[in-house]
């Protein structure tokens, strides 16, 4: 999920440049003159600076924060997660065993629907189970019971408030699949569920949370007493510059006062905003109508899909968005044979030629997870900045990857 409009992440990115957030000490500045193209280029620094300020969240609220999977899986740089976050929400059983596996620990799990082949495996990974209706929770609760370690159970609710503008994101519509409405628990929880979840921002702030807490309460307050834990999802852009993080963890602080529940809060988009780049390469300049268009050797349908679904438009380095007077004008697109796979329009000083690189900005959170082989155009490489100023390729893709998908 992708900020609401592109004047966010215009006001966020200038905002970098005069945050009293200060940046490691120990931060060298990316050389990408010996990257491969095209790459996501993940920055070790900047990524232990968004964990340090989640941290400060986690210490001062007393709050739990997790990593979501669907936002970032970047399982290289998962030691250093370990050291600030203490788990992941994993939403299938892939994602399930990746966090035992690579995380080290059991992780809180919800899906929309469970198969029930998978199920008993779902639980040898998971601490916490949460059914998205009761058909789910009746369906499968003897399993979790019968199981050899405690699983905590939770069922998901729908608070019925968002600020999320784009529908595709909506997950608080009154016809929204994902949750429970309050006029199915009239009379109450199950006795075996433990906690609540719920999940309708995205890239939101603190007040929009609080609204949604407000709701809750009036819709779901007669079960809050029956229950340990309130999980409040994603799409906490509590690292987003202008975020005011004060006024969260005093609305964190209030809620777990009042109501004397654990808080568990598992953001997308947070964990890695603003730590990384992707790489990439001008193919060719193709002219049409007047209209220059820059290929590259990525695809926004294959590597972005985020900046046609949101849609959002991406930062680039060293360009401008939209015409400016007395610069070059191009559409950026991309490798793929979709008519659509393409941005418009960004002015450059100096015009482009085959050979140029350009770093697309922002491209940790919701690219790696979401890309596809379509057409077969290779996956951009994944590499890390270190901190100590040096690269380090994790991965290549190749043609074993684009077959392995198929049959």
């Amino acid at each position: 999920m992708r900020p609401k409009s592109e004047d966010r992440r215009r006001k966020h990115f200038l905002g970098l440049l005069s945050s009293d957030f200060r940046l490691p000490t120990k931060r060298m500045p990316i050389n990408y003159n010996h990257i491969p193209s095209p790459c996501y280029v993940l920055d070790e620094a900047l990524l232990r600076r968004n964990l340090q300020l989640i941290n400060r969240v986690q210490q001062e609220a007393g709050v739990k924060v997790i990593l979501a999977f669907k936002g970032f899986a970047m399982w290289a740089a998962f030691s250093l997660v370990n050291e600030y976050l203490s788990g992941a929400t994993a939403s299938s059983l892939n994602e399930a065993r990746l966090c035992f596996e690579e995380m080290g620990t059991k992780a809180h799990t919800y899906a929309a629907a469970y198969l029930p082949q998978e199920f008993e495996q779902i639980l040898d990974y998971s601490s916490h189970i949460v059914f998205n209706s009761l058909n789910q929770y009746t369906q499968f609760k003897k399993q979790v019971k019968q199981h050899p370690e405690p699983i905590s159970m939770g069922l998901r609710i729908n608070p019925g408030y968002s600020d999320v503008e784009t529908e595709l994101y909506n997950a608080a519509s009154p016809v929204s699949r994902l949750g429970v409405g309050p006029e199915l628990l009239v009379d109450g929880l199950p006795s075996e569920i433990e906690g609540l979840h719920f999940h309708v921002l995205c890239e939101s702030d603190s007040y929009a949370l609080e609204k949604v807490l407000e709701k809750m309460e009036e819709r779901f307050g007669h079960l809050l007493p029956q229950v340990k834990w309130v999980n409040m999802g994603g799409g906490h852009l509590m690292t987003r510059t202008d975020y005011d993080l004060d006024h969260l963890i005093k609305t964190l602080k209030a809620f777990k006062e009042k109501h004397q529940v654990d808080i568990i809060m598992e953001p997308g988009s947070a964990i890695a905003w603003q730590t990384g780049d992707l790489l990439a390469t001008v193919l060719d300049v193709v002219v049409n109508g007047g209209v220059k268009t820059a290929i590259l050797d990525v695809s926004f349908t294959c590597h972005m899909p985020d900046t046609l679904e949101m849609p959002y438009k991406p930062e680039v380095v060293g360009a401008q968005s939209g015409p400016v007077d007395g610069q070059h004008q191009y559409r950026l697109g991309g490798t793929s044979c979709l008519a659509g796979d393409f941005l418009t329009e960004y002015s450059f000083e100096g015009e482009l030629k085959p050979g140029d690189q350009l770093i697309l900005k922002d491209m940790m959170h919701y690219t790696m997870v979401k890309t596809t082989t379509f057409n077969g155009v290779a996956h951009p490489s994944i590499g890390i900045w270190k901190e100590n100023g040096e690269f380090q390729l994790v991965r290549n893709f190749g043609y074993e990857d684009y077959k392995g998908r198929l049959s």
